[in-house]
């Protein structure tokens, strides 16, 4: 009863999100893993509709169906818990009538769910890179968030925007779950050897033709050895934790605190990966986020 249930209310959620039917099998063909993805997907599901319905349209009635009551922040701007997230996004949307929140790509693991979005408050701005990461609990209802914000700027020294897919397939959509564990292997071998470890040696698991959207580095994997090099000599006592790892398909996101020594408050940083099918990195995006001085709640960003 559980798994038809669960199955009609991905159906529904996709409907209403993204304007496509689902199929609702007999819960006796749902094996273990079959159920694991639907779970993966309704939750990709309600974050999207609690994305758009509440920054939009500034619906709040989303945040009493979707979200516990007792939600926890990681934003610096807000406190914990519902109230406060209905009296940041109600003020915002009537603020912004025209306020866009573009998803680019969704990837969910676990219980995480990973929203990559260039948020526009008026149009014909650039708007605001944003990364949101939000835990469910095992009652598909959301208990707790991060994010890491950045506005665009005007320029890309590579010319790729911040959002855009350049490799083949140019689909933002994540690739099949079954290479899920391969590219997170991938992934995460090429971040703790090159950002934790700092072994520049790093750059032999990216692709020749790696594709840059971080506006400040050029495209290719040619220069990347010289650059991180004189990065770690003129950052002695840089410090990078990895934080948490979401991964689908062949999209791979790593939230990590970045520090140049112990004083330094750092940097909230997320970079996606995208993993080729001969192993290598092809395409890289990232937002990146000071960590303030004060906050709203006493949980970090990380």
């Amino acid at each position: 009863m559980r798994s038809t249930t669960a199955r009609k209310a991905v159906a529904v959620l996709l409907a209403a999100t993204f304007g496509v039917a689902a199929a609702v099998a007999p819960a006796a063909a749902s094996p273990p893993a079959v159920r694991q993805a639907e779970a993966l997907e309704l939750h990709k599901a309600i974050t999207v509709q609690v994305l758009k319905r509440l920054f939009e349209d500034g619906d709040v009635a989303v945040v009493d169906r979707f979200i516990r009551p007792d939600y926890i922040q990681h934003n610096p701007l807000a406190p914990d818990g519902t109230a406060a997230l209905k009296a940041l996004a109600g003020p915002l949307a009537a603020q912004f009538p025209d306020l866009k929140y573009d998803i680019k790509r969704v990837i969910a693991e676990g219980n995480l769910v990973l929203v990559h979005s260039n948020v526009v408050l008026t149009p014909g701005t650039r708007g605001t890179a944003v990364v949101d990461i939000f835990r469910f609990d095992g009652e598909h209802r959301i208990a707790e968030h991060w994010d890491t914000a950045q506005e665009v700027p005007a320029t890309s020294v590579s010319g790729n925007d911040m959002f855009s897919t350049v490799s083949s397939p140019r689909t933002n959509r994540p690739g099949p779950r079954w290479v899920t564990p391969f590219a997170k292997s991938v992934a995460t071998a090429y971040f703790d050897q090159l950002l934790v470890r700092k072994d520049v040696d790093a750059v032999d698991h990216l692709a020749p033709e790696y594709h840059q959207h971080n506006p400040l580095i050029p495209s290719g994997s040619a220069g990347l050895r010289e650059l991180f090099s004189g990065l770690f000599q003129q950052f002695p006592h840089l410090t990078v934790e990895r934080k948490r790892v979401v991964a689908e398909g062949d999209l791979v996101a790593v939230h990590a605190h970045y520090r140049t020594g112990p004083e330094d408050r750092g940097q909230s940083v997320v970079d996606i990966f995208r993993v080729g099918k001969d192993g290598k990195i092809v395409e890289h995006w990232d937002v990146v986020q000071a960590v303030p001085a004060t906050s709203a709640n006493d949980n970090t960003m990380f």
